[in-house]
């Protein structure tokens, strides 16, 4: 009997040391997952999302990085507090993240709004970051119309968090739809259930109404500041942003490549995890590379 690659998020830590906890920071109840050993290496997920996105990668990351993913503030199972979670709020507590567990400077790998939130922290906190990754962090030109999706189709979810409409939510991540798992969608669900999170997300969409969004939008004016290393982490079928964007990014970023998985959506890192293992490693540990 052949079992399937991809069984549940536990089955995918079974094998992994890992400790999953709440630490305090600035008075946010914030849940963390760490695992593994070396430098340092912190995930940060997408709107609506929670440390689970990565579930597929992070024992293979273990091998060679301190692997630390966590819910950021308004998401997953970390607190919700009334106010808005624009780009700083959410920079600011990815620090503060940081300083409660000792960290100084990480590695930082974001996919869709984590990685405008990574973007940000290594423009305007250089000190706290040493190589950066960026995940499909969508919609570099702000277009409206994708503000529009993102918004609506977040916020009938969380409005309405049954099956349908949760699963068409995190289907939209996926160009391999079938890849969507019922575990996966009901974590989802129970996030979105959660007492307040209708107001939290709200909180969040808010980087989605341009006048709030033109204080933090991508811009080359900050853009150009981010001294660290960057990769660009794209694929074929993001349906958030295409290559034209990442040549914008390639254009502003002072140090940048570009790296394009095919046959995947919006999460490579659970599409492809292979392929985006091995970016990774070779990318942030650039000795082991072997071209």
């Amino acid at each position: 009997m052949t079992l399937p690659e991809h069984i549940s998020i536990w089955g995918e830590l079974a094998n992994v040391d890992h400790e999953v906890r709440h630490v305090d920071v600035g008075g946010v109840r914030t849940r963390v997952l760490q695992a593994g050993s070396g430098p340092d290496l912190v995930l940060l997920h997408g709107t609506g999302g929670h440390l689970e996105a990565y579930a597929r990668d992070i024992a293979g990351l273990a091998a060679d990085f301190r692997v630390t993913a966590y819910d950021m503030v308004g998401h997953g199972w970390s607190d919700l507090p009334d106010r808005p979670y624009t780009i700083d709020v959410l920079s600011d507590h990815l620090l503060g993240t940081l300083d409660a567990l000792g960290i100084d400077a990480p590695h930082l790998s974001g996919e869709s709004l984590g990685g405008w939130v990574v973007a940000w922290t290594a423009a305007h906190r250089p000190d706290r970051v040493g190589r950066l990754v960026l995940n499909t962090p969508g919609n570099i030109a702000n277009k409206p119309e994708v503000m529009a999706r993102m918004r609506d189709s977040t916020m009938a979810a969380v409005q309405d968090p049954s099956d349908a409409t949760v699963r068409r939510r995190v289907e939209f991540l996926f160009h391999h739809k079938e890849l969507v798992t019922d575990e996966l969608v009901n974590l989802r669900r129970a996030v979105y259930s959660r007492p307040g999170f209708v107001q939290a997300i709200t909180n969040t969409l808010v980087l989605q109404d341009p006048l709030v969004r033109k204080d933090f939008a991508w811009d080359p004016a900050w853009v150009g500041k981010v001294v660290a290393p960057t990769l660009l982490l794209w694929t074929e079928h993001d349906p958030t942003g295409g290559l034209d964007e990442a040549d914008m990014l390639l254009e502003w970023l002072p140090d940048a490549r570009l790296h394009v998985i095919a046959d995947a959506g919006h999460w490579p890192q659970w599409e492809k995890v292979e392929e985006y293992l091995r970016a990774h490693r070779e990318f942030l540990l650039p000795e082991k590379d072997p071209t």
